[in-house]
């Protein structure tokens, strides 16, 4: 199979920003690199290096859309001009080698996100099975990763969840194997919609998730648990619809948001909501109530 990479020059301020959109768009991989020789030193475990410079390379299928992606990554960024280029690489294995780099990680006391080609670490734990590559989020990126944890401290037991974004429908199926009794994942992608269904029954919940696009949502539906972890102009955008598919007294949990973008997205809710914030390496989750 052949691959494209999708080649975007930026800087630090921007860089999570082109990181999380190219990972929407369904990277399979996004890596960074310096473009000015600037040392970075100290960092912890886990972390990404930022340079004032940064060159980021998304990883794509080749019959990706190309212009699509570009077009979500410059409106993530506001519109700013892109320095862009596109790869087509040979053959490999690209999704075996990221695979390999892809342990199981736990998230709080009860949940575990693991690959598929390896055994739960512990198997009175709640489980998740999912693979790089292969869908839209893994779990590893802090947004997703807050979500998950969020979702994991809550009530689940005979909710309705919608997952608003799903991507690869990991929020989605965390929430029902985590007792949720129905979850709807939307998406404006269709691809993501069938990623997320094959990952349901991966994991033997797919008869308890309906997948549709945003203007097939079933009328009238109002869940118990909203989550949408996509951008933060997205989301304050949609902010009347998404709150409309939220249920008297029901919660909410807001991701994908840089820290200097919170109150934005917060004011675009707080009609509706009394919302907390918790932070993780630059990003946002923003979670409450119905008012």
């Amino acid at each position: 199979m052949s691959w494209l990479r999708v080649i975007i020059d930026t800087g630090r301020e921007q860089s999570p920003v082109v990181e999380q959109a190219l990972e929407h768009c369904g990277a399979v991989s996004v890596s960074f690199e310096d473009r000015a020789d600037e040392p970075v030193f100290e960092l912890r475990p886990g972390d990404t290096p930022l340079w004032s410079e940064t060159r980021i390379t998304g990883l794509f299928p080749a019959d990706a859309d190309t212009s699509h992606i570009i077009d979500q990554v410059t409106a993530a960024l506001g519109h700013v001009p892109l320095h862009t280029q596109i790869e087509k690489l040979a053959d490999q294995n690209w999704e075996r080698v990221w695979l390999e780099r892809f342990q199981p990680t736990r998230v709080g006391k009860r949940l575990w996100i693991c690959p598929t080609h390896m055994d739960p670490p512990d198997p009175q734990a709640v489980t998740v099975f999912i693979d790089p590559g292969l869908a839209f989020g893994s779990g590893t990126h802090p947004t997703t990763a807050m979500c998950l944890q969020w979702l994991a401290d809550q009530d689940l037991q005979d909710k309705l969840v919608i997952d608003y974004g799903c991507g690869s429908g990991i929020l989605a199926i965390a929430a029902l194997k985590l007792g949720a009794r129905r979850a709807i994942g939307v998406d404006i992608d269709p691809r993501a919609l069938e990623v997320s269904l094959q990952n349901a029954e991966i994991n033997k919940v797919s008869e308890r998730l309906l997948t549709c696009l945003p203007d097939s949502i079933p009328q009238g539906v109002q869940a118990d648990i909203l989550v949408a972890n996509i951008l933060s102009g997205p989301l304050t955008q949609l902010s009347a619809v998404i709150s409309q598919l939220v249920a008297k007294h029901g919660k909410i949990a807001l991701s994908g948001i840089l820290q200097a973008q919170s109150e934005e997205v917060r004011d675009a809710y707080a009609r509706e909501f009394s919302l907390q914030a918790s932070f993780r390496d630059g990003w946002t989750l923003l979670f409450g109530a119905r008012v």
